[in-house]
């Protein structure tokens, strides 16, 4: 019998963190766990990051992932946001590496089109997509997107690691054949 694995999931944000548990059993995931920590009430930018690391801290003594998947900040046109969200998915990894547990790292494109298909898909398109393919009941959805954010992000990391030509690199069809030889006959 394989092991449980649980990731946990990481959309890192100053005002609202969303985050999602996805537990692994056997070759099948399920949604544990969809929150989000609301940071707005502290007026202290410091404050916020500190209630992000232990919230985070909290999260790995609860559910003890194996992995963090965390989506990592997009290139935006306003430079004091980006350095703010920087900030916040630093201190949420500070806390998975204060834990020993390792970070994988996602754009937001690639999470959403490891999700839905479309790299473009908007946060509804994603939450309802998660719905479907976890099957998760509707009243345990919850209507903050950013918990479903962080739920994406962690089904992205099962989908990459689970999937074995995701994990070799190719340098085109002669490579794969060259590389794959039982696979192909």
């Amino acid at each position: 019998m394989s092991k449980e694995r649980v990731i946990l999931g990481i959309d890192p944000g100053t005002i609202v963190m969303g985050y999602g548990i996805l537990v692994v059993r056997g070759n099948k995931p399920s949604m544990e766990a969809i929150g989000v920590l609301q940071l707005n009430k502290f007026d202290d930018h410091y404050l916020r990051l500190r209630k992000i690391f232990e919230r985070v801290t909290s999260l790995i003594d609860q559910y003890h992932p194996d992995e963090l998947a965390i989506e990592a900040p997009f290139f935006g046109k306003n430079v004091q946001s980006m350095l703010k969200l920087g900030r916040a998915q630093g201190v949420a990894m500070s806390a998975a590496l204060n834990r020993d547990i390792p970070i994988f790292e996602y754009a937001p494109l690639k999470i959403k089109m490891a999700i839905t298909g479309n790299g473009n898909a908007s946060k509804e398109q994603v939450a309802g997509m998660l719905q479907r393919i976890l099957h998760i009941p509707e009243s345990s959805m919850l209507p903050q997107l950013d918990a479903t954010d962080g739920l994406a992000a962690a089904l992205c990391h099962y989908l990459q690691s689970n999937n074995p030509i995701a994990e070799k690199k190719y340098t085109g069809w002669k490579d794969f054949i060259a590389k794959n030889p039982k696979k192909i006959r």
